[in-house]
């Protein structure tokens, strides 16, 4: 079950939900509009390997904000940290932001209960499209869960931006 507008400020109130910088204005329907952060990463090179740490560049905006080019992947972050131990999360881009052409999120917008931190957005767009650090981009909603929760524990834990792909952490497949 989704919850509504007043209950994730209900929830945040009452501590069971974690926002940064919380801004009751930023409350929609079902869902909470997180801003852009100033931090932006992308990937060098013509081949990323998986099993081996992908070389980043980053880049922080200034206020004349960053034009982001197709055919490029770039990650940027959420400045707020969000999240729950109570509660999974999804995370969506404003409708704003996706009728320019920026997608922020490909494929993973599950966060998991006790994942709090800032979200790295997975971002591409369809054409050139100058991005500002402290824009709503996207909207981050609040499902109620079944059984017993378990916290994140995962590789991403502790993020304080956006975060390269940790995926060279994982065990390779045989016969690498």
């Amino acid at each position: 079950m989704i919850l509504t507008g007043p209950e994730i400020r209900a929830e945040v109130e009452a501590g069971r939900i974690h926002i940064s910088d919380f801004d009751p204005e930023r409350l929609e329907p079902n869902s909470y509009g997180f801003r852009l952060a100033e931090d932006v990463l992308w990937y060098d090179g013509d081949v990323i390997d998986c099993f081996e740490a992908p070389r980043a560049r980053a880049t922080t905006m200034g206020p004349d904000g960053m034009v982001l080019r197709p055919g490029r992947l770039y990650l940027g972050g959420t400045m707020e940290a969000m999240g729950s131990p109570h509660y999974a999360a999804t995370l969506y881009a404003c409708r704003s932001a996706s009728t320019l052409g920026i997608w922020i999120q490909y494929s993973a917008p599950l966060g998991h209960s006790g994942a709090v931190f800032p979200w790295t957005l997975e971002m591409k767009v369809a054409q050139p499209v100058r991005v500002y650090a402290g824009m709503t981009i996207g909207k981050l909603a609040f499902w109620a869960m079944r059984g017993e929760p378990a916290a994140y524990r995962g590789k991403y834990s502790g993020s304080s931006s956006a975060v390269a792909s940790r995926f060279s952490l994982e065990r390779p497949r045989a016969g690498r």
